[in-house]
């Protein structure tokens, strides 16, 4: 049972992933891994390229187990996936022979098999018209722009009712213009819908606009989090009102401090700072240490094979009841 805005919705303890290693002993990509994330909250990681961000999500989001430590949602131990936890990949890996309403109607019937067909109907098409395909959900991806197939993938996630949503670089292959459009978009859904979200990025402006903490990753091998900003900007948030901001610059300005030291680092020497300069209780969002305020467009990826529509991004596990 959780209760409102609770601190430690997700717990992400001490965790460590290992791969084996031909030559000696297992390398440990990620090390020492502590964040806890308010329910309700937008938390972004960003760091470097191969700092282990996107290992975080699938460890988060069940597809890639922990070597050590341990990941909990609302209370229960992450053993695999399952339908309280959707991922937004890069590429929406849509399939080319449903409709953008099937390509959602697909997990919505996995997931709520004992729901009146009218209902989950209905479900489907609220989702899709808020992400703005009210007038499309009857095409096929190939009728689809990039900026709209990606909207159906967000879709058909927000469509299972996640606990948490896992953004990894949603709108990395998307032109500057549809990027803030969907940045916009997903902001509204998570206002209306108060969805606990993870947002993988490497864009600072898109961290501190869409994000309440942004979570600071060292180099790899041995990543982990170093630094935790809070954005205190109200939501609903308007991009004006956020570039404009007094503090902006300077929430800004702190996390490319963040980035350029650790470039410094991987140019200058291998390694990373002491893992005892960041504590378990700097990543309770609680905490007062924890409440830190300072001042190509490639084309999107169309799934054409069985083989990679076995790996269309949405992990589903067991049925869920609704009530509606």
């Amino acid at each position: 049972m959780t209760t409102p805005n609770n601190p430690r919705f997700v717990e992400m303890s001490n965790i460590i992933k290992a791969y084996p290693n031909p030559y000696g002993d297992p390398v440990k990509v990620i090390d020492g891994f502590n964040l806890n994330i308010r329910e309700g909250e937008v938390i972004g990681v960003i760091g470097h390229s191969g700092c282990g961000k996107s290992t975080v999500l699938t460890m988060l989001a069940g597809l890639n187990p922990v070597t050590a430590g341990g990941i909990v949602v609302d209370g229960r131990e992450i053993c695999g996936p399952g339908p309280d936890r959707s991922v937004v990949f890069q590429a929406p890996c849509l399939l080319p022979w449903m409709t953008a309403f099937g390509n959602v109607k697909l997990g919505v019937d996995r997931v709520y098999p004992h729901v009146k067909p009218q209902v989950r109907r209905e479900l489907i098409e609220y989702y899709l018209t808020i992400v703005g395909l009210g007038d499309a959900m009857h095409r096929y991806p190939r009728e689809l722009s990039g900026g709209m197939q990606q909207r159906v993938g967000i879709a058909r996630a927000i469509a299972l009712k996640p606990k948490v949503l896992l953004l990894d670089e949603p709108f990395g292959r998307l032109d500057s213009l549809t990027r803030m459009e969907l940045q916009d978009v997903i902001l509204n859904i998570l206002d209306r819908e108060k969805l606990t979200t993870v947002l993988i990025t490497h864009d600072v402006d898109e961290a501190i606009y869409m994000c309440d903490r942004v979570c600071m990753m060292t180099n790899g091998p041995g990543a982990r989090v170093g630094n935790l900003l809070t954005v205190p900007f109200e939501r609903p948030r308007r991009r004006s009102a956020v570039v404009e901001h007094p503090r902006y610059y300077d929430y800004r300005a702190e996390v490319i401090s963040f980035l350029e030291e650790q470039e410094a680092l991987k140019e200058g020497k291998t390694g990373n700072p002491s893992p005892a300069s960041y504590s378990q209780e700097e990543s309770d969002p609680t905490s007062p240490q924890s409440q830190i305020e300072v001042g190509s467009d490639p084309e999107l990826h169309t799934v054409t094979t069985p083989e990679e529509a076995a790996c269309i991004g949405q992990a589903i596990a067991e049925p869920l009841t609704v009530s509606r």
